[in-house]
């Protein structure tokens, strides 16, 4: 058709995916097009400007590792650097390998439905605008559908409110303003230790309490950043040889097999370094033994009833229906000391639910509040949840959000069966852990598989019946045993904000890094021949 640009691959997305992905593209010979619903390139970096968001990995194990010039370029000037110096980084990017001039801004794809004459992808965007490729690839990131609580009023609020994933592009005061946060999940611990600096009131909103550790952020001089990038080898090398990608790696001994003295200094000495090794680089046995992960939960929980002076108050920050490090650990700096100033008040909406948002603020079964702003930090659809919001058909005209209704089905992570030319980076029951480590696998993985498409003249990649269905098993084998999995969290599908999200699914791959890229390694070597190539 006229109207129809054609490429011979469309990405989804300009984050950290899509950028590598159309970089990669670009060394195989091919026209590709990146569509990006924003108005610049970042994905979760251009979105969140929430106030605190920032890194809780180390900024320069999140660096792209492809380029040896790049890494000696980039100067990061913190150990969890900030978002506007992220967003920095990955424009810097985009201008180096001159990424711009193939990416499509303000290009909300709504569908995309694969022609079965043609083997192509017919991809329509919100304004109408339309294309077609021979593959399409999803850089849409796992937490990028943010979503807003259903209370009732949540429209009829007349002062200002923002959804943190939607922050303003200028700046917000809170100077001398009475603020609401609702949520208290990673952004919101985030948030709330930044706008208590300045708020003349601020008035959090808490449904679940999350286990918290300190992020323990520093400074970066040009000596350090010297040594940084004289062991940027090494670094890599580890990243890739650890569980999750981090630098941080699991302590090979149970929590039982030392003193307690002993078990009490491991605690101590996590607890006071930097990121997430109290999480990542914890006993073996934390996420798997209810004794065990009883054991650093209490510790957590003293830690918390020593920094909050009201004990009342701690005790509503302390979780009671999750262990630690079975949801997402937020990173914090003095998020606890925050509760100590006089100008904090906690809600614990379990306790006073929220009963409707009104003009002036918020009214719970007990209190009504006047508010000047309101914030909501109230998360995502996670994982599938960016795929739903796209009307994406395969064959035979059949929907994927149909198709997941139960959980996602996938083979390694990438492909779909009745879904053919079509990959995922990112997606569910791919090895998610430290995001951009993960990504570069990811985008390396697909591009030998088009490259191996282009050398063999080949028009139609599928995933088959029978390598969903390995795949999905051994996915959810992997989940057995781990408390994660029995526990409600964006982890494990469930949005209560969301409907059909109520129930517990394996959304994402918990075995080892290094064993999901041998297995996606040895596909490749094997030609792809589980594969239905043509």
């Amino acid at each position: 058709m006229a109207d129809q640009q054609h490429y011979d691959a469309i990405v989804i997305g300009a984050g950290i995916s899509g950028l590598y992905q159309l970089h990669r593209l670009r060394q195989l010979g091919m026209t590709v097009r990146v569509l990006e619903a924003g108005t610049g390139v970042g994905g979760t970096w251009y979105w969140n400007r929430y106030p605190g968001a920032r890194f809780d990995s180390e900024s320069y194990s999140y660096s792209y590792s492809f380029s040896e010039e790049l890494l000696q370029e980039w100067d990061w000037s913190e150990h969890f650097a900030a978002q506007p110096e992220t967003l920095r980084y990955l424009n810097y990017v985009a201008d180096k390998f001159d990424l711009r001039r193939d990416i499509q801004f303000r290009s909300r794809v709504s569908a995309a439905h694969f022609q079965d004459t043609t083997n192509t992808w017919d991809v329509t965007l919100e304004d109408g605008s339309r294309f077609s490729s021979r593959f399409l690839i999803t850089a849409i990131g796992p937490l990028s559908a943010p979503t807003l609580p259903t209370i009732p009023g949540v429209d009829s609020f007349l002062g200002a409110s923002f959804h943190t994933a939607r922050w303003p592009h200028e700046p917000v005061s809170f100077e001398g303003k009475r603020v609401a946060v609702i949520g208290t999940g990673a952004t919101g611990v985030q948030t709330i230790q930044e706008v208590a600096k300045t708020a003349g009131t601020l008035t959090v909103f808490q449904r679940t309490p999350n286990w918290c550790a300190p992020l323990m952020n520093a400074k970066i001089d040009a000596a350090e950043m010297a040594k940084i990038r004289a062991g940027y080898p090494e670094l890599f090398k580890r990243c890739q040889e650890t569980f999750a990608c981090f630098i941080h790696t699991v302590d090979p001994r149970g929590t039982f097999e030392v003193s307690d003295e002993e078990r009490e200094a491991t605690y101590e000495r996590l607890y006071a370094s930097p990121g997430f090794g109290i999480w990542q680089g914890n006993f073996r046995d934390m996420l798997t033994d209810r004794k065990a992960n009883a054991l650093i939960s209490d510790f957590v929980a003293r830690k918390i009833r020593q920094r909050v002076k009201n004990q009342a108050v701690a005790e509503k920050l302390i979780p009671k229906n999750h262990g630690f490090g079975t949801r997402r650990v937020p990173m914090e700096t003095k998020y606890y000391e925050v509760y100590n100033q006089d100008n904090i008040t906690l809600v614990d909406i379990l306790e006073t639910p929220i009963e409707r948002i009104t003009p002036t603020g918020i009214k719970t079964s007990k209190t009504e509040y006047e508010f000047d702003i309101i914030i909501f930090a109230t998360g995502f659809d996670a994982i599938t949840g960016s795929f739903d919001r796209i009307d994406i058909r395969g064959t035979g005209g059949q929907r994927l959000k149909d198709r997941w209704k139960s959980g996602p089905e996938t083979y390694l992570g990438v492909l779909v069966e009745g879904f053919p030319n079509m990959m995922m980076l990112m997606g569910p029951h791919t090895a998610l852990g430290n995001i951009p480590r993960s990504i570069e696998y990811n985008v390396d993985w697909v591009t030998g598989l088009v490259g191996y498409a282009k050398d063999h003249g080949l028009t139609r990649l599928e995933a088959t019946e029978a390598g969903v269905a390995s795949w999905t098993d051994h996915v959810k084998s992997l989940g057995v045993g781990l408390l994660s999995n029995e526990v409600n969290s964006w982890m494990t599908g469930i949005n209560s904000n969301v409907e059909g999200k109520q129930t517990r699914i394996i959304a994402r791959y918990s075995g080892s890094a290094p064993a999901y890229r041998a297995r996606c390694d040895d596909v490749a070597a094997n030609g792809y021949q589980e594969m239905a190539l043509s």
